[in-house]
């Protein structure tokens, strides 16, 4: 029986190295292609993206598949809204927004028939800096004085916004006077001093670094946002988006909702 010289047992070790390597190679690409396939975007407005990143993680570990998240408004004007977005041809899997908006969407025929969910809602609430003594804001005057002895405010250019701007502060009488002082740059500008006060729906407001939470506005001028989930019409990626909208419905994802002061809607 003839003994392989050293020199051809190297070559054949060498061999077995270079298969092996181009196995696992093509497992790699193959696992890699998977994870391509299964990979989901959302696009989020600021409402729901706390509690969405909170509960993300559960959905990824159970399920396998990635979600990437985008962030745009429920309504307004300008480039950043989700409808603006859209248009231009980002591509997106699901949407979450507000009721309003995704009314908009639906009516526009950007999103899978059928597919929509309502989520979870949440009132307005008022926050300032932290440390700074808390204003009033427990009757509708005492909220009505607090707006116009402050110095700045901010509140969203979105669906909340525009209910401010549009219903409440000309009901309020206070429109004119509020104006030179608002702006929409977020509750984040509280917290560095940039702005006195910010009036956003409370799951917007909780947990920002710097600001204390005052609370909800008074009921007869208090707005609930319903934020909703669906489908983008045109998705490849269908029964990934049903998964994670069923998810985001269930009692897996009612934590992180009700930490960011939410109420879950769903079949909980």
């Amino acid at each position: 029986m003839a003994v392989p010289s050293p020199m051809g047992m190297n070559a054949m070790t060498s061999l077995s190295r270079w298969v092996a390597a181009i196995a696992v190679a093509a497992l790699a690409l193959a696992m890699s292609s998977e994870t391509a396939l299964a990979q989901m975007t959302v696009i989020t407005s600021g409402g729901f993206a706390t509690p969405l990143k909170a509960a993300l993680p559960e959905f990824e570990k159970a399920t396998g598949i990635p979600v990437t998240v985008i962030l745009g408004k429920s309504q307004g004007a300008g480039p950043d809204t989700i409808d603006a977005q859209l248009r231009r041809g980002v591509a997106a899997d699901v949407v979450i927004l507000s009721r309003e908006g995704l009314n908009d969407l639906i009516a526009a025929g950007r999103i899978a028939a059928h597919s929509d969910v309502d989520l979870a809602k949440t009132p307005l609430g008022l926050a300032v800096r932290a440390g700074v003594p808390k204003p009033d804001i427990g009757t509708v005057d005492a909220f009505k004085n607090t707006l116009l002895a402050a110095k700045s405010i901010t509140y969203p250019s979105s669906t909340t916004g525009i209910y401010m701007a549009t219903k409440l502060f000309p009901q309020l009488g206070i429109d004119k006077a509020l104006a030179p002082k608002s702006t929409n740059v977020g509750v984040a500008a509280v917290g560095k001093g940039e702005v006195e006060m910010a009036i956003q729906p409370v799951s917007e407001l909780l947990h920002v670094a710097g600001t204390d939470f005052v609370g909800v506005l008074p009921q007869q001028i208090q707005y609930i946002s319903v934020f909703s989930a669906a489908q983008v019409d045109g998705s490849a990626k269908a029964d990934q988006a049903k998964q994670l909208i069923s998810f985001l419905a269930s009692p897996k994802a009612a934590a992180a909702m009700r930490d960011s002061g939410m109420e879950p809607l769903g079949p909980h």
